[in-house]
C-alpha cells in the first residue's frame, strides 16, 4: 500500500499532467476555429450577430393577433397567458367570454 506522501505525489503530478494537457487542448481549439473562420471569412462580429437561422423565426416579441375586445374601453386580450383584470371582474359579473370574442 502506497503511503500518503506517494498519494499525495501522483496526485500533484497528475493536476500538473491535466493542466498541461488542458492548455494544449484549449490551443489545438483556438487553431481550429482560426482556421475555420479564415476559410469561411468569418470575424469575431460574425460569432456575435443574430442571423441563425433560431432568430429568424416566430418567437419571443412576435405580435398575436387580438382574440377578445371589451367594446366600452377598447381593452384587448390575445388569449394567451392569464385572463386581464377587465376580463376576470366581467366574467365574474355574469357575462361570458365569448360575449367579447373579436369577430
Amino acid at each position: 500500500m502506497a503511503s500518503l506522501q506517494d498519494l499525495l505525489d501522483r496526485k500533484a503530478a497528475l493536476e500538473k499532467e491535466i493542466e498541461a494537457t488542458r492548455k494544449q487542448e484549449r490551443a489545438d481549439a483556438i487553431s481550429q476555429v482560426r482556421a475555420l473562420m479564415s476559410q469561411y471569412g468569418l470575424t469575431a462580429a460574425d460569432l456575435n450577430s443574430k442571423a441563425s437561422p433560431k432568430a429568424s423565426g416566430p418567437g419571443k416579441g412576435s405580435k398575436v393577433a387580438v382574440k377578445y375586445r371589451n367594446a366600452a374601453t377598447g381593452d384587448t386580450w390575445s388569449g394567451r397567458g392569464l385572463q386581464p383584470k377587465w376580463l376576470k371582474a366581467a366574467i365574474a359579473a355574469g357575462r361570458k367570454v365569448d360575449e367579447f370574442a373579436v369577430k
